[in-house]
């Protein structure tokens, strides 16, 4: 997938995007205006709107939202505290944590003031995840919320594919019924960016019982129920039988995927953070993520490595996640 492909199904349908990192962050910054200019989203700003223009006079023509003068800061501080209070958070505590800008953020969206919602550049993921999880909350009750990567880009290896890695981000150590709903989820992403036929490969150091060891039962576990969805899938497979059909067709020459996965679901977070930077910094590829799923409305986090495009481009998946969830309500309806 080349960039202009993301780009080009983003639609028509100018979305509002919250970046609460806008006051302290210069990728971000120069980020918005690529957005604005090209018609990606509709930016708001979160920050001092006198400081921001002041630094730069082009963002006097964004939408700022400074936290401490916003008007409605009295819905906000509501929601948070029905949201909360169960845990313990008074109402002066959801005062105070309204100001902060990644939980003011996450309340515009929570709140219909922004569709959804773009960070994680100048802070740890958690920082991200955290607000989102308590107030934006998973589609069902008690369901998991795990990350993707977008993977793609010309090199010897990828040429024009696209993958998507899960999870690389969220959920450490997942049992095998939290691989199984992480399969399911990152299907779903998959067919939100319309990539064509899904073909999932559950990754191990072992492929077709080569190895033996406690771990990989719950990557069989998880393959076996996956199965059932007649989804294109295998596993326990090692990363080149998943992906090379050479090495398939010496190791697992029965195998549905044929050396042709596009979607790779690691055992556990370690694995699957380390490969998708190897793949990013080694192979030259582009890492769009951690894209969330499993999240009532869109909140996505970026690396702290984010360069000003990845920012741009993870604007765009976010708006295609909203036109997703958008065109799902219009069938339910």
């Amino acid at each position: 997938m080349k960039d202009k492909m993301i780009f080009k199904k983003v639609g028509s349908t100018l979305r509002t995007i919250v970046f609460p990192e806008a006051g302290f962050s210069d990728r971000t910054l120069e980020a918005i205006k690529i957005i604005q200019k090209n018609k990606i989203a509709k930016p708001i700003l979160i920050g001092d709107e006198s400081a921001l223009v002041l630094r730069d006079k082009k963002l006097s023509e964004f939408q700022i939202i400074d936290p401490s003068t916003f008007q409605a800061s009295g819905e906000l501080v509501k929601k948070l505290y029905e949201k909360r209070k169960e845990k313990g958070l008074s109402l002066e505590e959801a005062e105070k944590l309204v100001l902060n800008p990644y939980y003011f953020g996450t309340l515009m969206v929570e709140c219909g003031y922004a569709d959804g919602m773009v960070a994680g550049a100048e802070t740890a993921s958690s920082n991200v995840i955290r607000p989102a999880l308590q107030i934006i909350r998973p589609k069902k009750r008690g369901g998991l919320v795990s990350s993707c990567f977008l993977v793609y880009g010309k090199n010897k290896f990828l040429g024009d594919k696209c993958l998507l890695l899960a999870d690389c981000g969220i959920v450490e150590n997942p049992n095998e019924d939290q691989l199984y709903q992480i399969a399911v989820q990152t299907v779903e992403t998959f067919k939100t960016f319309e990539l064509g036929e899904p073909k999932v490969a559950f990754l191990s150091f072992s492929t077709k019982g080569s190895a033996e060891d406690e771990g990989i039962d719950k990557i069989k576990s998880a393959y076996k129920k996956f199965k059932k969805t007649g989804i294109c899938c295998d596993g326990e497979i090692q990363f080149d039988a998943a992906m090379v059909e050479s090495v398939a067709k010496q190791k697992c020459p029965d195998s549905e995927l044929k050396g042709d996965a596009n979607i790779l679901i690691f055992p556990d977070l370690n694995s699957g953070n380390i490969c998708y930077k190897a793949m990013q910094y080694l192979g030259g590829v582009n890492a769009i993520g951690p894209i969330i799923q499993g999240l009532k409305k869109p909140i996505n986090d970026l690396s702290r490595g984010c360069s000003v495009a990845d920012i741009v481009k993870m604007t765009a998946v976010t708006v295609l996640q909203i036109n997703k969830e958008d065109k799902n309500e219009n069938i339910s309806d």
